[in-house]
């Protein structure tokens, strides 16, 4: 009877440890890298929403040419979220699903006729 009793209460300990190591997953996160290659400043604006309708970032800023401008944002730990970034005549958006990426950075480059971007998940869950 002892027997029974010592591991029923072993495996109670044991679910009530991993049920507290294991919590809700943390936030996901962009680091984003807005780059400036032409010859005159851009005013940028940025906007980082999920896809159920939350928006964790909404700034704008004017990127000198020849210089970047480093965004970082948290945003919820699971769903598909997108970052756009917009400027009088061109826009790049990048999206990446947090429930598998941990760590996502991004990087769109724009110059007078070119909008590059990239991305990638840095951290993987």
């Amino acid at each position: 009877m002892e027997r029974r009793s010592l591991l029923a209460a072993s495996a109670g300990a044991l679910a009530a440890a991993a049920a507290g190591c294991l919590g809700d997953p943390e936030p996901s996160r962009l680091d984003l890298t807005v780059r400036n290659d032409g010859d005159a400043p851009v005013d940028v604006d940025v906007v980082v929403a999920g896809d159920d309708g939350s928006t964790y970032a909404e700034e704008s800023d004017r990127v000198e040419p020849g210089v970047a401008r480093a965004f970082e944002v948290t945003v919820g730990a699971a769903g598909r979220h997108e970052a756009a970034v917009t400027g009088s005549d061109w826009e790049g958006r990048l999206a990446w699903d947090a429930g598998t990426c941990a760590l996502y950075d991004g990087v769109i480059a724009v110059d007078a006729e070119v909008v590059e971007v990239a991305g990638e998940c840095a951290e993987p869950r």
